[in-house]
């Protein structure tokens, strides 16, 4: 079952294409009266009045994944909602070239620093939940809690709890070659069809497309390569952040009920800090599949409950 859902999330990131022109007007800034502040490794949109609270989106999507969450929290929070560079159309700037996911993580730790957010409050789904896993192993002081939506641990583990970085390198390294040799540009119908994995609403499969037709080809094929070997469970049982992680049941795609808790049960056992929640009736992006229930669990977070 892994197995599946590993190659159906491999096959989505495959086909993603080179990037688009950049448009006249920033397509990523979705509120006319926010603030925009760029870095090299992402930017950054705020809005909105009270305690900071910081959202950081997967790979290859859009700070759009927050956008129902941040029209609802605005006017209780100042909400930072970050964009990867190379990501869904926001260019790439220092993610050209090199490494991609611990630099992004480290520059976006040193942004709380800077801008006094930390020790932040931060929300963070697959990839941002990973990033959210290795700063809380590497710079723990700067994070006073953290709620992660569907990531794992060690991604390239996701087929066997045996898989260690050796054993699954030379799949990444062919999933990586394959992306950077790829050419043309696919359209967001094209990639449509891979994202049944995603989610289960066809308009927000349509929208994910999107983001991956205008994501940089050669930032998310270097990102997922990064991804798929880090690996985190050494530092779990050292992990002092409070953390609560969503995830889903993964029913629409078929999966027996009980097995996915199962699963992050035995990924998560060595953190004592992290505390599961399911998501029902949803798949990896919970918060498009089950906005209700991820707005309860959101809020309970933040009231501390």
């Amino acid at each position: 079952m892994l197995k599946t859902l590993a190659g159906l999330a491999a096959a989505m990131i495959l086909a993603v294409p080179a990037a688009a022109a950049p448009a006249a007007q920033d397509p990523n800034k979705l509120f006319a009266d926010s603030k925009v502040v760029v870095r090299d490794r992402f930017s950054d949109e705020i809005l909105g009045k009270g305690p900071d609270l910081v959202f950081i989106p997967g790979l290859a999507s859009s700070r759009a994944t927050w956008k129902a969450t941040a029209e609802r929290l605005r006017g209780k929070y100042r909400l930072h909602l970050i964009q990867v560079a190379g990501f869904a159309g926001e260019p790439a700037r220092a993610n050209a070239e090199g490494e991609v996911v611990v630099p992004t993580a480290e520059a976006i730790d040193a942004y709380l620093v800077e801008q006094k957010l930390s020790p932040a409050v931060v929300v963070g789904h697959s990839l941002g939940g990973t990033t959210l896993l290795y700063l809380a192993e590497k710079h723990p002081e700067h994070l006073k809690k953290v709620f992660i939506v569907d990531a794992l641990p060690f991604f390239g583990g996701m087929q066997s709890p045996n898989a260690t970085v050796d054993s699954v390198r030379p799949q990444a390294e062919r999933m990586r070659d394959m992306m950077l040799k790829s050419a043309g540009q696919a359209t967001a119908a094209q990639l449509e069809p891979q994202m049944a994995a995603m989610s289960k609403d066809p308009a927000a499969r349509h929208m994910i497309a999107e983001w991956g037709a205008a994501s940089d080809r050669t930032v998310v094929a270097r990102a997922m390569y990064e991804d798929t070997l880090l690996d985190l469970r050494p530092g779990l049982a050292a992990i002092r952040t409070p953390i609560v992680l969503m995830h889903p049941d993964n029913a629409p795609l078929g999966v027996p009920a009980g097995v996915m808790e199962k699963v992050y049960a035995g990924l998560y056992a060595p953190a004592p800090t992290v505390k599961l929640k399911l998501a029902t009736g949803s798949q990896h992006f919970v918060m498009l599949d089950q906005p209700d229930q991820f707005a309860q669990e959101l809020d309970a977070f933040l009231a501390g409950r």
